[in-house]
């Protein structure tokens, strides 16, 4: 969209201005958003229509499903492994162990954090005395 009626070309109709009602209004209905969101994305963002679309449905797929873990998003990864302070890998394989809700994910998380570790010193323990007295 162009902010002068003048200028045409490709690069200005690849930018979002603010100023233009119409502007808001075309890209508003464009993005399914409200003008409101529209305003936010682009003083987050910038004023590239790339840019905000790619922001937008970022967001959107963030809204739709807060309860299930997606594995293929990096940045839902990150934000679960933070939150549940557990590495990438842990919360990969509890992922793949019980499913992508997230209250089962944390569930077996504390689950495993909380559960006794194996004692394997007395095993290791007699082999060395073993080997000791084998010398």
């Amino acid at each position: 969209m162009a902010d002068s009626k003048k200028n045409r070309g490709a690069s200005d109709r690849a930018r979002i201005a603010l100023g233009e009602a119409y502007e808001v209004a075309y890209w508003s209905k464009k993005f399914k958003v409200t003008p409101a969101k529209l305003k936010y994305a682009v003083k987050k963002v910038g004023h590239s229509a790339k840019k905000v679309e790619a922001y937008l449905n970022e967001r959107k797929h963030l809204a739709a499903d807060r309860a299930r873990i997606a594995v293929t998003e990096p940045y839902e990864v990150r934000y679960w492994s933070k939150k549940l302070k557990v590495t990438p890998a842990r919360l990969k394989a509890a992922v793949a162990a019980v499913g992508h809700s997230s209250k089962k994910v944390a569930a077996y998380v504390a689950k495993k954090k909380t559960a006794p570790k194996k004692k394997t010193g007395k095993k290791v323990a007699k082999k060395r005395v073993a080997k000791k007295k084998a010398a």
